[in-house]
């Protein structure tokens, strides 16, 4: 069993799973939470529940602003809105072997990241997970999937990620390593900006969409733009992923993104970092995306009303 020391930085619907199955699976972690997140910790427990589950977990908690040690591995999974404070939140826990996993849509963060840390530190990583937060804070499965893929952004990879693919494997989900991750999250980011424009503009669910003359044609037409832009990169999406993306925004089994809740609820949402950055490297590239376009201005317009 690895005895890397783990911070997990968010202990919200993706973090708070991984770092709860991490947990239970007897690795070395400690959540970094805001005072009101470490209350209703501490009163209740970090509980899982939903298909079935229910969990209760007591999981180390160190508060934002008593960091005293430094890490082997940081977790990152907040969301991009909070990206800036979280890193000054756990820079005292960045020592020179620690190494950064961060779980952000988008590739903004990175650049963050890389200035900040330095981009040996900073691995590149996916997950993918159907979880939310309940108004009591628990985090309830919505579906099977849990997965993490990770992986080097240099060459040569940082000498202990041997060793963090030791820490996760093993725990209770599925956990690669991943040789070309950068394209993985490109074609995870196609993938959520996908389905997060079909469902904003149309605010719909996928499967509402679908099931009209021309929601089908519309989801592939927002599909096409997305992978436009990740081929112009220097990414084309792999045959695979880019089948999986079409069949599931043209599923009438599909629901709405965390994006979609988020906008619904009158949330602030991620709008720059999933369509804004997407956008503005579609225009850097040549790459026309009207429909993207017309989302990130929706989405724009929502994060002005709410301030």
């Amino acid at each position: 069993m690895s005895d890397l020391k783990i911070l997990v930085v968010g202990a919200g619907a993706t973090g708070g799973y991984f770092g709860g199955r991490l947990l239970q699976a007897g690795r070395d972690v400690t959540f970094l939470v805001r005072p009101g997140r470490a209350k209703l910790l501490r009163d209740r427990g970090l509980r899982i529940t939903g298909l079935g589950e229910d969990t209760v977990l007591e999981p180390p908690l160190v508060e934002t602003g008593a960091l005293d040690r430094t890490y082997d591995l940081v977790l990152l999974a907040v969301k991009a809105t909070g990206l800036t404070s979280a890193i000054d939140d756990f820079a005292p826990a960045v020592g020179p072997g620690t190494l950064i996993l961060p779980f952000l849509n988008g590739f903004a963060h990175l650049d963050a990241l890389d200035a900040r840390f330095g981009k040996d530190a900073v691995l590149g990583g996916v997950a993918k997970v159907q979880t939310t937060i309940d108004d009591d804070g628990a985090v309830r499965r919505l579906g099977p999937l849990q997965s993490l893929a990770y992986g080097a952004r240099t060459d040569p990879a940082p000498d202990r990620l041997a060793d963090v693919d030791a820490a996760l494997r093993d725990a209770g989900f599925t956990a690669a390593l991943d040789e070309r991750i950068t394209e993985s999250m490109w074609a995870k980011w196609v993938f959520i900006a996908a389905i997060g424009a079909v469902n904003s503009l149309m605010r719909a669910t996928i499967g509402d969409v679908v099931a009209l003359p021309g929601g089908p044609e519309f989801a592939e037409a927002v599909v096409a733009e997305a992978a436009a832009v990740a081929e112009a990169a220097g990414y084309p999406l792999p045959a695979a992923d880019l089948a999986a993306t079409r069949r599931t925004v043209t599923d009438p089994g599909t629901g709405g993104s965390s994006l979609y809740r988020d906008l619904l609820g009158g949330h602030p949402v991620e709008g720059e970092q999933i369509f804004g950055d997407l956008t503005a490297r579609a225009r850097e590239l040549g790459v026309a995306v009207p429909v993207l376009d017309l989302v990130t201005l929706q989405l724009r317009v929502h994060q002005h009303r709410i301030g």
